[in-house]
């Protein structure tokens, strides 16, 4: 029998946890409540790829894998996979990071020459005792592993390099060529992608080619566990997009799980961290996009940006290809 200095005990350590235990006590889905929710427009492509597997009673893991790498693969964007931009040397590397619930986590940095690091991240994850593989090493262990090497800058993407170099202007420009439609090859940025099995299991994903014409060696958020992706079963899962020094600079995707953690909403996570960028560096915030993506154990889903245009997709057994427009602190590009 617990003693009434044991309960107090109890209640003071809840207490020091912030109140966040009510919350954390939710029900998680049931089998019904499968969903999956990407960034950006080109999401709803992915979303369908991960919600065959999630419909067929598959893991979260399995599901975000392969969204992910029709994005890195049947999608062709200047800033994910194969058709990716090249840093300002003409060489394309890819990053990318993937993460269970249970805390597992794998990611690759800098990698060229394979076509699908984000199940070169999940090999990182499931066949070695490290997180993260870059470069060199990415590559070899990549081909050990029995990734096929092959050229992916597309002639597209090197003309595309070869006419920067008339200027040499590096000026990243928010939500460029951001057309609003759905499976636009031109539209903009990082993929993340969150999940969660009809077993309550969650898991993300997170796959880019960085920012065009970056310095050589330049890795952003995306492989970045906490920064780019975070999840936690216990509480929820989140992923970002924009620049990406921005997420490092704040943990970010970490940090909106743990907003969570204490009570908020993924929608008020994902503005709360928004709003500390903003406080950090109100300066840079109006020439920056940051984004954030967030769902909670029981399914909800919010997000938020620095600027007006990001939108993100969501899949479940009710809706296949639902696009939403975020909110913002900004409501124009023009500030």
């Amino acid at each position: 029998m617990r003693t009434r200095r044991q309960f107090l005990q109890t209640s003071a350590l809840l207490g020091a946890l912030g109140g966040a235990a009510p919350r954390l006590l939710a029900s998680p889905v049931d089998a019904r409540g499968a969903r999956v929710v990407s960034t950006w427009d080109f999401g709803v492509g992915a979303n369908q790829a991960a919600w065959k597997v999630l419909a067929a009673g598959g893991s979260a893991l399995d599901a975000v894998e392969a969204g992910a790498r029709w994005a890195e693969s049947d999608l062709c964007n200047p800033t994910v996979g194969r058709c990716g931009n090249p840093d300002r040397d003409g060489v394309l590397s890819l990053d990318a990071s993937i993460m269970a619930g249970d805390g597992r986590c794998g990611s690759v940095a800098a990698l060229t020459d394979i076509l699908h690091p984000i199940s070169v991240a999940r090999r990182v994850m499931e066949k070695t005792p490290h997180v993260m593989l870059v470069g060199e090493g990415a590559q070899q262990f990549a081909v050990q592993q029995g990734f096929e090497r092959q050229k992916l800058l597309t002639p597209e993407a090197e003309k595309a390099w070869r006419d920067w170099l008339k200027t040499e202007n590096y000026a990243p420009q928010i939500n460029a060529e951001r057309r609003g439609r759905p499976g636009d090859k031109d539209n903009h940025d990082t993929i993340g992608m969150l999940a969660i099995d009809e077993s309550g299991q969650m898991a993300g994903a997170c796959t880019t080619s960085g920012m065009a014409w970056k310095m050589h060696g330049r890795v952003g958020d995306s492989p970045i566990i906490g920064a780019g992706l975070y999840v936690d079963n216990d509480v929820g899962a989140a992923t970002a997009s924009g620049v990406g020094e921005e997420m490092i600079r704040n943990a970010a995707s970490f940090l909106v799980v743990e907003l969570m953690r204490q009570g908020h909403s993924p929608a008020e996570a994902c503005q709360e961290a928004i709003q500390r960028v903003v406080r950090k560096r109100p300066e840079a915030s109006r020439t920056l996009q940051v984004c954030f993506l967030a769902m909670n154990r029981s399914g909800e889903i919010g997000a938020y940006a620095l600027h007006r245009g990001f939108v993100y997709a969501i899949c479940d057994s009710k809706k296949q290809d639902a696009l939403l427009d975020s909110p913002s602190v900004y409501t124009s590009t023009q500030v």
